[in-house]
């Protein structure tokens, strides 16, 4: 079998960050490389999803949601409990579902 030389540039942190990365699975670069070929020829594609978010993910977002929940614990008179507490409500509500399929 013929074999060719693959000449790629990239940035040396990208390359010692991988290389590092293929030494712990006991492979080296070349052979990451063969597989990567491999596999693209075998599926067809790139071997792996290369999608765009339907939404650009928005932070505010999250903040909002986490400050509603806040929101309704206060209001329920819940907001100051320990995880303890949290956790014996948990079982509590167990144990009354558990007493009252029995």
């Amino acid at each position: 079998m013929s074999t060719s030389l693959l000449q790629v540039r990239i940035e040396d942190a990208l390359k010692d960050d991988a290389t590092r990365v293929f030494e712990q699975l006991g492979i080296d670069t070349s052979t990451a490389v063969r597989m990567f070929l491999k596999r693209a020829v075998l599926e067809n594609g790139i071997p792996f999803a290369m999608t765009l978010p339907k939404a650009p993910y928005r932070a505010e977002r999250a903040y909002r949601a986490m400050r509603e929940i806040g929101e309704e614990a206060q209001k329920n008179g819940v907001a100051d409990m320990t995880l303890d507490e949290i956790n014996a409500e948990i079982e509590a509500s167990r144990a009354e579902r558990s007493a009252g399929k029995a």
